[in-house]
């Protein structure tokens, strides 16, 4: 039996180290759906294309080749074979992944290669479409959130940003903007997801909160 945890949420919710420590926990697959967007912003970057021209980016994903594997260093993600891992959360990437993600061209050929990767497995997927479009059959989703001074403030640690936090807030802010109002797929709770409110809670705790959710659903069937 397979079993499709869906984390979907706001940038500095906390949903990726969350959705990681789960995986890590229950011996599970980890998949970070936004380091798939970034990968092909690597690559139109790295090929000299302009992210914001539709059919130059559609032409990198025609020669690319995607692969995300779990190893004791976490998720890496492989581009034509390269390990570009670190180089997915520089600022020049965090620019250009936003027009690319709104391209549908992208979003349809990612949305195949995600649900490839959870065939037939248990899997905790997380992102920002997973409960809505990628998997809107998942058997249990949740949609994590923060009060966006938290968030700023815990993406400012995070990428040990030089920037001031009131500006890392107003990125954040615009990003969310872009993520909820693009025309595909955009960012929103799925009707039947739990909310998960970060605000307040440790990394400990979510993880905590996530676990004991998913053992509440049917502790006799799901395969921990």
């Amino acid at each position: 039996m397979s079993f499709i945890l869906a984390i979907d949420g706001t940038s500095g919710s906390g949903k990726t180290t969350t959705a990681r420590k789960v995986a890590e926990s229950l011996g599970w697959f980890y998949l970070d759906t936004g380091a798939t967007y970034r990968a092909v912003a690597y690559e139109v970057l790295k090929k000299g294309k302009d992210p914001e021209n539709v059919s130059e980016v559609i032409q990198v994903l025609k020669d690319l080749e995607l692969a995300m594997k779990n190893t004791k260093r976490g998720q890496r993600t492989y581009v034509n074979g390269e390990d570009v891992t670190n180089y997915l959360r520089t600022d020049e990437i965090d620019k250009s992944v936003t027009p690319i993600s709104k391209t549908k061209a992208v979003r349809e050929w990612l949305v195949g290669f995600q649900r490839e990767i959870a065939r037939n497995r248990n899997i905790v997927v997380e992102g920002r479409d997973i409960g809505t479009v990628v998997f809107p059959y998942a058997n249990l989703k949740i949609f994590m959130d923060a009060d966006l001074s938290v968030r700023a403030k815990r993406r400012k640690k995070q990428k040990r940003n030089t920037k001031h936090v009131e500006q890392v807030k107003k990125d954040l802010k615009l990003r969310d903007y872009h993520d909820s109002k693009r025309k595909e797929s955009p960012l929103r709770r799925a009707p039947d997801a739990l909310l998960l409110d970060t605000t307040s809670l440790s990394i400990k705790e979510q993880v905590d909160w996530v676990i004991r959710r998913i053992k509440q659903l049917n502790e006799s069937t799901i395969p921990i």
